[in-house]
């Protein structure tokens, strides 16, 4: 089973920057990120499958995922950040079935790094 080790987390005014980082241990498709803040479920925030991007409406505009292949890592440019986009980001990976945002579809998920926006 793939490890994911998330990086890039902190805190940060709105309006800032962040740059998230999941390694993988191997080699893995789709990498997807997701958020949750306390209280809420799980939500999908971006993916990237076969080099097509997804993201979250909500992030549209505003979050860039990208991949290192060679370095079995993805990144999550987050720009723009608002205090709603606090949370806790989670890197998943292994989705044999389901849908692409589906929290229930990945069987491994990294530790989680927080992200804080302040107003």
């Amino acid at each position: 089973q793939v490890q994911l080790v998330e990086s890039g987390g902190g805190s940060v005014q709105a309006g800032g920057s962040l740059r998230l980082s999941c390694a993988a241990s191997g080699y893995t498709s789709p990498m997807t990120w997701f958020r949750q803040v306390p209280g809420k479920e799980r939500e999908g925030v971006g993916s990237i499958y076969l080099g097509i991007t997804y993201y979250a409406d909500s992030v549209k505009g505003r979050f860039t995922i990208s991949r290192d292949t060679a370095k079995n890592t993805v990144h999550l440019q987050m720009n723009s950040l608002k205090p709603e986009d606090t949370a806790t980001y989670y890197c998943a990976a292994d989705r044999p079935f389901g849908g692409i945002f589906e929290v229930a579809a990945y069987n491994c998920w990294g530790q989680g790094t927080q992200v804080t926006v302040s107003s």
